[in-house]
């Protein structure tokens, strides 16, 4: 019997498509899966895909204008975000049929909005490929739901009302937000902070904002920092921002600089406290058993998100200016209790709904250990 194979459609909007795809592409190999994933925006060609980037991130820079844009347009399908989405599956489709054509797969998984897109238009020239969209959005706007599509899976039950908003027959599984493999390989606290020079008995914070760095982060490491709080500040891709925390760092010695980093299982292991915006590093750091604070800096859909991190417990918010952030770190270590576990969440409910959709689409398989 030949391999199955699957396709995972992402997209360089930020890390977190390419972490979920990352994870789900995991689950696959375990089951005896070949997976290859993809940018769908940079299957548009590199110009392109390089523009959709710089449009999206002059938008989040405009204070309100991806707000305006995500509720008045994406949220509800406007004229705007149709033509948008239009104009993506133009270059898209054809980039994506011809994939197909020259690598078959049984499976297909969009985890970002215009692979959902394109995938809804190609179903039809490839009929008996099952065409599954992961969203992980508390509110999925209408750009994630179109006709041709098998399964929905997302992460909470609002999601999938709001997936029924548009598409009231659709199939839809409600599963536990995946996780990658080496955040339940994280080590006891003690042994990572060791690792990285913390004291023992000392205050300690993880502070992370998605791969582009969005917030104050470098005064709010500052600040935290003067009250006397071990901070771990991680920039990500943000490279005028890793210059400056790593000039902040030669004067202070309570802030502990990274840039983009595959260590972040060991720095949650070491906190006390991961303060981020809402996204995959909260499932993450719920693994590890950490306490949230949220900096509310991700417009549009960050929004709803957060609202959802606040409603499965352990986490607080915070505004996003950095006297705000350290009042609430200090309040929020007076709070919490010393992590009493290594690891709080196992990978199985995750494993085992993951292998109850692939049941599901007639595509199921035996996982082997994680």
């Amino acid at each position: 019997m030949s391999t199955p194979s699957a396709l995972l459609l992402s997209g360089s909007l930020g890390m977190g498509h390419d972490v979920m795809a990352d994870a789900c592409a995991v689950s696959l190999r375990r089951r005896g899966w070949a997976t290859d994933t993809v940018d769908s925006m940079r299957m548009m060609g590199n110009r392109r895909g390089g523009l959709g980037e710089k449009v999206f991130r002059g938008m989040l820079a405009v204070p309100g204008l991806y707000d305006a844009f995500h509720f008045g347009q994406l949220r509800s399908g406007g004229r705007l975000a149709r033509f948008i989405d239009a104009a993506s599956c133009r270059y898209l489709v054809p980039a994506l049929d011809a994939r197909l054509r020259d690598r078959p797969v049984q499976l297909l998984v969009s985890v970002f909005a215009t692979g959902a897109a394109a995938a809804s238009r190609i179903k039809d020239r490839h009929p008996d490929v099952v065409n599954a969209v992961f969203c992980t959005d508390t509110c999925p706007h209408r750009l994630w739901v179109h006709p041709n599509t098998d399964l929905y899976l997302v992460t909470s039950d609002p999601a999938a009302r709001y997936i029924r908003r548009f598409e009231p027959d659709a199939e839809i599984a409600v599963v536990p937000a995946p996780v990658r493999p080496q955040f339940y390989r994280a080590p006891p606290q003690d042994e990572a902070r060791d690792a990285l020079g913390v004291p023992r008995n000392a205050k300690c914070v993880l502070l992370i904002s998605g791969a582009w760095g969005v917030g104050p982060l470098a005064e709010a490491a500052d600040l935290i920092a003067r009250a006397g709080v071990h901070v771990l500040v991680v920039a990500g891709r943000n490279a005028g921002l890793e210059a400056r925390l790593r000039s902040m760092a030669a004067g202070a010695e309570l802030i502990v600089p990274f840039g983009f980093t595959d260590e972040i299982p060991v720095l949650m292991s070491a906190a006390d406290l991961v303060i981020t915006s809402s996204g995959d590093t909260c499932a993450e750091a719920r693994v590890i058993g950490r306490d949230l604070l949220l900096l509310d800096v991700v417009p549009g859909h960050g929004r709803d998100n957060l609202h959802q991190e606040l409603v499965r417990g352990a986490a607080a918010v915070t505004s996003a200016q950095p006297e705000a952030i350290r009042r609430c770190v200090l309040a929020c270590l007076e709070r919490i209790e010393p992590p009493p576990t290594r690891i709080a969440v196992e990978p199985e409910a995750w494993e085992e709904a993951f292998g109850a959709t692939l049941d599901r689409v007639g595509l199921g398989g035996r996982a082997s250990a994680p």
